[in-house]
């Protein structure tokens, strides 16, 4: 089992020993006995997470731009240098496979990251261009420093940040090192990551840390960060979908549209822009054949607790989101859809979800009924449908 550039000094800062695998790397659930005291850090203040087990990709050379162009959903050349998009890519039938974060270093050199190992796919579509793929995962860690407080921390370390745009990043100098810096992040919040070569890694960590002590910095792990991703409406692969290589029937398979990704698709409809899967995904925009929609959902309180205090039992509030989805019904109990992420926000004190549901139904304001289990019994609460992100604060983009 790997390890990532920043486990020396995290491990000695988790008590508790939790660990899962990200792609065959340790990966922290949590450091502390309450993951929900690493939460509040990063809403309240500052935490930071090791998010090195990212898969990382150099792509170099005159057709670089042309080849992430053809692989990716979101077009990347409206990227200018010192910018980075969140964006996806699908597989010829217009489903999505993997998402992840393009920065754009200049006018032919970009890094991609994914969660998932993607570089064969990329190799094979660039066949024959004049362009270089390196995996350089090993060679950088990557470490998240979110919250409302991470730029008055990392503004002491690099003056860069005080003035970083959203979605922006530039090259700047920590602990004697060369890093990377952008204005990115999967909490939902104000944040950064900084890119730092494995072997500096440790002393940038550490630097941090320091710059963060009057702040009440700590670190947190795969448990925290899993609420706090909800709130902010992310999806997550292996949650909210299913690499389309991998599903074993469409029915395990989702499009960007269907995903929510719809604000990605710029220049499809009219066949403007082309790349892998878009006269498929052109198809479904214009015949209207999009199976589901994604949506947010928010349960009446009144209603959760109501059920659970006839049943005798205290309504439950928990920041564990369930390991399984959850059926969606309308008022005649035909099911509509289904939830994939559900959590109580601490912040919003509110139980929200992420779902899927019918088309039809995914207008704001549409009320429906989410299947429960109380007592070993299923049963209905009423939720509504909403925009998302749940929590969007002015600070995150501002």
């Amino acid at each position: 089992m790997r390890t990532t550039p920043f486990h020396p000094r995290l491990s000695e800062l988790n008590d508790q020993g939790l660990y899962t695998h990200w792609q065959g790397t340790l990966s922290p659930l949590r450091y502390s006995h309450a993951p929900k005291h690493e939460y509040f850090a990063v809403r309240n203040s500052v935490g930071v997470f090791d998010t090195s087990p990212l898969y990382k990709y150099v792509v170099t050379g005159p057709d670089a731009e042309r080849l992430l162009a053809r692989a990716l959903t979101r077009d990347v050349t409206t990227c200018r240098p010192g910018q980075a998009h969140y964006t996806c890519w699908c597989d010829g039938d217009g489903y999505v496979m993997h998402d992840g974060v393009v920065f754009r270093h200049s006018a032919n050199e970009f890094l991609l990251t994914a969660a998932r190992p993607a570089l064969s796919w990329f190799e094979e579509l660039g066949s024959g261009m004049r362009v270089e793929l390196e995996d350089v995962t090993e060679g950088y860690g990557m470490l998240a420093v979110q919250g409302p407080r991470s730029r008055e921390v990392l503004s002491s370390l690099m003056p860069e940040a005080e003035t970083l745009g959203y979605f922006d990043h530039v090259p700047v100098k920590v602990a004697d090192t060369a890093i990377t810096l952008s204005r990115t992040g999967y909490t939902g919040d104000l944040g950064f990551e900084l890119t730092v070569p494995e072997d500096s890694a440790v002393d940038v960590l550490d630097a941090v840390l320091e710059a963060g002590r009057g702040h009440g910095i700590r670190p947190f792990g795969e448990e925290a960060l899993m609420t706090l991703r909800i709130e902010a409406g992310l999806p997550l692969i292996d949650v909210e979908w299913h690499d389309a290589r991998l599903a074993l029937s469409d029915a395990d398979k989702v499009t960007p549209k269907e995903l929510g990704f719809g604000w990605m698709l710029r220049g499809v409809r009219d066949g403007s822009r082309r790349f892998v899967g878009s006269e498929a995904i052109r198809k479904e925009l214009t015949d209207g054949t999009s199976r589901w929609l994604t949506t947010g959902i928010v349960v009446d309180w009144a209603d959760w607790d109501r059920l659970y205090r006839e049943a005798d039992l205290f309504p439950p509030k928990s920041e564990h989101p369930p390991p399984y989805e959850s059926m969606i019904l309308d008022d005649h109990g035909v099911e509509v859809g289904y939830c994939t992420s559900f959590v109580y926000s601490p912040v919003l004190q509110r139980h929200v979800g992420i779902a899927r549901v019918r088309p039809d139904l995914a207008v704001e304001g549409t009320r429906l009924r989410l299947e429960i289990a109380i007592n070993h019994h299923n049963t209905t609460v009423r939720v509504t449908t909403t925009k998302m992100p749940f929590f969007d604060p002015a600070r995150k983009k501002g």
